[in-house]
């Protein structure tokens, strides 16, 4: 399936996020934090189909991240995650370079359908 790059600062969700994920047969890499997640996308030369990331972290939030990985992987598809009001209102400004933004709480039934729906928009 495809290849996932999964950030969250929070551990219990970011392991369960790539657990449940991984029930579709993707596989999932993960950071902590969005400066992280950008040596590993640096390392990986942007080879993931899909940058999953929370909005609101220490270091470098998911909006920094976003913005960051787009401009030096063009063709990354990103999906954001936020439990906060405010930053899907922030994100609304990035409609451009993100794909989707998913409120949390969710389900992995409703995040799995939605990775799902996002990748395969980007493929075709």
């Amino acid at each position: 399936m495809s290849r996932i790059l999964v950030v969250d600062d929070e551990e219990p969700l970011r392991v369960l996020v790539a657990r449940g994920l991984s029930l579709d047969g993707h596989s999932c890499l993960t950071a902590s934090d969005g400066a992280e997640a950008l040596d590993i996308l640096e390392a990986e030369q942007g080879r993931f189909d899909l940058l999953l990331t929370d909005i609101r972290m220490p270091l470098m939030d998911g909006i920094a991240l976003a913005l960051a990985a787009k401009q030096q992987f063009p063709e990354l598809t990103i999906m954001l995650m936020t439990g906060y009001a405010e930053q899907r209102e922030r994100a609304k400004s990035l409609e451009t370079i993100v794909s989707e933004v998913m409120a949390k709480p969710f389900t992995i039934a409703e995040l799995r359908a939605t990775v799902m729906k996002v990748i395969e928009r980007s493929i075709g």
